[in-house]
């Protein structure tokens, strides 16, 4: 009986310091994984990562691990125009079946889906904010953009009436939409600017605009926007995401 009490501590001494072993463990993976992703990435902070899963040890031993969560809260994603970036706020990946090679240099997921958000002032900087001609006298041009509920966005158009001096402001519900690795806008109706007929197609040259988000990190890719209380919230997603190397 008392051989028995024996082991039975020795069973619970040696799990509990297999826990140890393996907490402390991943704690030191998470942080060389989060070094190597923001040397990768180029990112000015270091990102967030999260191993899931327990035991790890047993998981490091399989070469693979079951989930991976991703945290970075800035990061700006190329728009293909000029060397022009985009800020991609608080982006949150989770990888799924993430494999890695024997010295731990490169790893790869099989899956990846996350949020992330673009906020309205980092948006605004694609639409046309300098004033554009739309009809002989008549100048429009976007002011601001915000939340138009039911994920809509408020697009605020401004026309001036040059010969006058008239300035009139109008908002325009927009829809927002994924094609291409761009973020659509689409106004749902067309602004009604000054008393002087002005064809659909000039005035959609203001309203209408179009955002590429290129080169997010691992190759993933947009799947849907939907407008938000602060800004354009954005999904993602990915198979064969390179975390590093």
């Amino acid at each position: 009986m008392r051989a028995l009490r024996i082991i039975l501590i020795l069973v619970v001494i040696l799990g509990g310091l297999f826990v140890i072993a393996d907490r402390v463990a991943v704690h030191f993976a998470e942080g060389e994984a989060a070094g190597k992703l923001k040397s990768t990435e180029k990112l000015a902070s270091t990102p967030d990562v999260n191993i899931k899963g327990f035991p790890f040890l047993t998981q490091v031993a399989g070469g693979s691990l079951d989930d991976v969560e991703v945290g970075i809260k800035d990061y700006d994603a190329a728009t293909g125009t000029d060397g022009k970036t985009i800020r991609i706020d608080d982006l949150k990946a989770d990888m799924k079946g993430v494999s890695f090679s024997g010295d731990y240099s490169s790893a790869t997921a099989d899956s990846a889906t996350g949020t992330a958000t673009i906020s309205y002032s980092e948006l605004l900087k694609t639409a046309k904010s300098q004033p554009t001609e739309v009809a002989p006298g008549i100048t429009a041009r976007i002011v601001g953009l915000s939340d138009g509920g039911n994920g809509k966005i408020k697009v605020m158009v401004e026309g001036t009436i040059s010969a006058l001096g008239i300035k009139h402001t109008v908002p325009v519900l927009s829809s927002v939409t994924v094609e291409n690795d761009k973020v659509q806008v689409h106004a749902d109706s067309l602004p009604r600017l000054g008393a002087a007929a002005i064809a659909d197609s000039r005035i959609r040259e203001i309203t209408d605009f179009q955002q590429a988000v290129d080169q997010l990190p691992g190759g993933i890719k947009l799947d849907k926007v939907q407008a938000a209380a602060n800004g354009v919230e954005i999904t993602v997603k990915g198979s064969d995401v390179k975390l590093a190397g």
